[in-house]
């Protein structure tokens, strides 16, 4: 039976009704057109692109542009979750001008959404403007990539009071300006679960423990396609890198069997 169009109000009434939502990323057609055969509630274009499309070490070069682009891509296929197009760093934030420019593409784009990093002043002002304006927006707290720098590393958040406060607040800033949901990412466990209860609107968490309203995973790596890219949140659904490399190997194989019989 085909499932009907995922959107907004479906993932705030999934969290009215105690139900998990579940999300993944995706950059292509291909895949795409796979998730949509599945069970997936929404899909993100994130700019972890730049790690697993592009080979970086981090976020911080991806552009708008290379969102866009890719967000196209998966809206061939993907019909049915709801398409949710990551804003890369400095795109929001500046100035309303620039933000709903720059948000306003990736919905030309085919994004039904977009996700901003960060609940500073300035942009829970940004994200209400742009609510206020037909552009849904899912906010992020906790580790941002985009800001990783300024946060020291890779490091889970949330672990003294002045965090927990902080993070607290964010989420209800958050809320109070307009977004329909919230990416809790590597949060302390028991604190994304208070964050959860404190909010009305849904909690997505990774690697932030299983209290939160649902859950995302970026697909090559739930998938294994890098093994030895495994911190302790990510669960390899596959092993694709072996089965990959084991099925080139085969090809090559064929093909030189073939080349041979031809000598």
């Amino acid at each position: 039976m085909k499932r009907k169009k995922i959107r907004i109000h479906d993932l705030i009434e999934k969290k009215k009704n105690s139900e998990k939502i579940s999300s993944i990323t995706c950059y292509d057609a291909s895949f795409a057109r796979i998730i949509e055969m599945s069970n997936i509630d929404f899909v993100l274009v994130g700019d972890s692109l730049g790690n697993v499309i592009q080979g970086k070490n981090s976020t911080l070069a991806v552009t708008l542009e290379d969102v866009a682009y890719h967000v196209r891509c998966v809206r061939q296929t993907i019909k049915t979750p709801l398409l949710v197009g990551d804003m890369p760093f400095m795109t929001a934030g500046i100035n309303r001008h620039e933000t709903m420019h720059n948000a306003g593409l990736l919905m030309r784009s085919g994004a039904e959404a977009v996700k901003i990093e960060g609940a500073t002043p300035e942009i829970c002002d940004q994200i209400h403007f742009l609510s206020n304006n037909g552009i849904p927006v899912m906010g992020h707290i906790g580790l941002m990539p985009q800001s990783v720098n300024a946060l020291g590393g890779y490091r889970i958040q949330g672990k003294n009071d002045l965090d927990k406060k902080r993070l607290l607040k964010e989420a209800k800033a958050l809320q109070d300006a307009g977004c329909f949901a919230i990416v809790l990412e590597l949060i302390v466990p028991g604190l994304a679960e208070e964050i959860t209860n404190s909010v009305k609107i849904p909690t997505i968490g990774i690697g932030s423990g299983n209290h939160c309203d649902g859950n995302i995973l970026v697909l090559q790596d739930m998938l294994g396609m890098n093994k030895d890219f495994k911190p302790k949140f990510l669960k390899h659904y596959l092993k694709l890198e072996d089965s990959i490399k084991e099925a080139i190997n085969d090809y090559c194989k064929s093909v030189q069997e073939k080349n041979s019989e031809n000598e």
